[in-house]
């Protein structure tokens, strides 16, 4: 004999899990310090200025 299922329970069993695997996929995604996210800026920044140090002018 199966087990008697109530379906109400498993659909917000299944939402409660797909919203923890989402959660978890953006503090990976978005979830960065402060001093990353500077840092990140400043590589951008610094990268910026030497590409532009070596153009050559026509």
């Amino acid at each position: 004999m199966a087990d008697i299922v109530n379906l109400n329970q498993a659909r917000k069993a299944k939402a409660k899990a797909d919203d923890k695997t989402r959660a978890a996929e953006n503090r990976a995604k978005f979830g960065r310090t402060k001093g990353e996210k500077t840092l990140d800026a400043v590589r951008a920044d610094k990268l910026k200025r030497d590409l532009d140090g070596a153009k050559r002018e026509d």
